[in-house]
C-alpha cells in the first residue's frame, strides 16, 4: 500500500479510536462519579448552567477521557503508520487538543481544570503513546 494513503487511514482510524475511547469513558463516568443533583449534563446549555455545581471529583473523568482517548489515538495510529509514526501520534494529539480548546471556549469550566487539561491531557499523552510504540533505532 501507498505509505502516504497508509499513514492517511493511520490518522483517521486514529482519531476515531481515539474519539471512542473518549466517549466511552465520558458515558461510564456518570455511573462511578455521578453528576451533582440538578445538573443536566445531557446538553451543553445544561451544562453551562449548571457548570457551578461541579466539585474538582466531577472533573476526573473528563481528563482521563481526554488524557486516555488521546492516548489510544496516538498508539493506534503509531502502529498503523509505515513513516513517520512519532509525527503522527503527535497530529493525533494535536487534533484533540483542539477539541479540548474548543471545549474551555464552550464551556464555563475552572480555570484549574482548563490549564490541567490542556498542558497535560493531550500532547504528553499522544508522546507518551508514540514513544511505547515506536522502537527506537540503534
Amino acid at each position: 500500500m501507498n505509505p502516504i494513503l497508509r499513514n492517511t487511514i493511520a490518522v483517521i482510524i486514529g482519531l476515531f479510536v481515539g474519539s471512542i475511547v473518549n466517549m466511552a469513558i465520558i458515558l461510564m463516568s456518570s455511573s462511578i462519579i455521578p453528576a451533582p443533583n440538578g445538573a443536566d449534563v445531557t446538553t451543553i446549555e445544561g451544562l453551562k448552567a449548571t457548570m457551578h455545581l461541579f466539585e474538582p471529583k466531577h472533573f476526573l473523568f473528563p481528563f482521563l477521557a481526554h488524557a486516555i482517548g488521546t492516548f489510544a489515538g496516538a498508539g493506534t495510529t503509531a502502529l498503523i503508520a509505515i513513516s513517520h509514526k512519532t509525527k503522527l501520534g503527535l497530529v493525533i494529539g494535536a487534533f484533540f487538543l483542539l477539541g479540548g480548546i474548543i471545549n474551555v471556549c464552550s464551556l464555563p469550566s475552572p480555570v484549574w481544570f482548563n490549564i490541567t487539561d490542556l498542558l497535560f491531557a493531550y500532547i504528553p499523552a499522544a508522546y507518551l503513546a508514540t514513544k511505547l510504540v515506536v522502537k527506537e533505532k540503534s
